[in-house]
């Protein structure tokens, strides 16, 4: 089971509504959906909340170490209530999917992400899960910096924060350790609005 949820992001209001910050976006949904406050803790480099949950508790957590050092905050953490990294999900912004897309996966590379980049030196292991959150990609390599830097549109804004509310229906299955359910559930393309059928009645009143 999950007993760790991390969002990546950067502190400061100047960062909040940025793409680098979809992690914080998810434990937030995540905060309110379990009836937690996040707190500032000391100990552990960040905001954080402990929530009871059906499955056990489980811990909450936005490091406030700036992205390059999240590990320093995960390791903290984890090191002190015994969370073994298969029992972590760390979510963060994926430039390689799109704006909207969701992907659950367990392990892997960094892929050049500062944040899972300290969270693998930190912990020693690669071998936990992440919830890749698509912002899309600029297109330029030379153009990645600035773009998780700024503000979505308000049309990427509203896919990512779809995508964060399918993935919250998956909240449960994750919690009691369900990855492949839960994969499928995040996974799963929303339903297409049905076609209109040939020769259905039209909706317009006769004028």
């Amino acid at each position: 089971m999950i007993k760790l949820i991390v969002g990546l992001g950067n502190p400061g209001p100047e960062y909040e509504a940025t793409r680098h910050n979809a992690g914080f976006w998810f434990v937030d949904e995540v905060a309110r959906a379990l009836k937690v406050s996040l707190a500032p803790e000391r100990s552990y480099f960040g905001l954080a909340a402990r929530a009871s949950t059906p499955q056990g508790p489980v811990w909450l957590l936005e490091p406030m170490t700036y992205m390059n050092l999240s590990g320093k905050a995960v390791a903290a953490l984890a090191r002190f209530f015994k969370i073994a990294p298969q029992e972590i999900l760390v979510a963060h912004d994926e430039l390689d999917l799109l704006p909207g897309q969701v992907k659950l996966k367990l392990g892997g590379s960094h892929a050049g992400h500062n944040g899972l980049k300290d969270i693998h030196a930190q912990l020693g292991s690669a071998d936990y899960w992440r919830l890749r959150l698509g912002i899309g990609h600029p297109g330029v390599k030379a153009e990645v910096v600035n773009y998780v830097l700024r503000k979505p549109s308000p049309d990427h804004r509203t896919a990512i924060e779809q995508g964060i509310t399918q993935s919250l229906a998956a909240l449960d299955l994750l919690l009691a350790g369900e990855m492949e359910r839960a994969m499928m559930r995040i996974h799963a393309k929303p339903p297409r609005p049905k076609p209109p059928r040939e020769g259905a009645p039209s909706a317009e009143k006769p004028s």
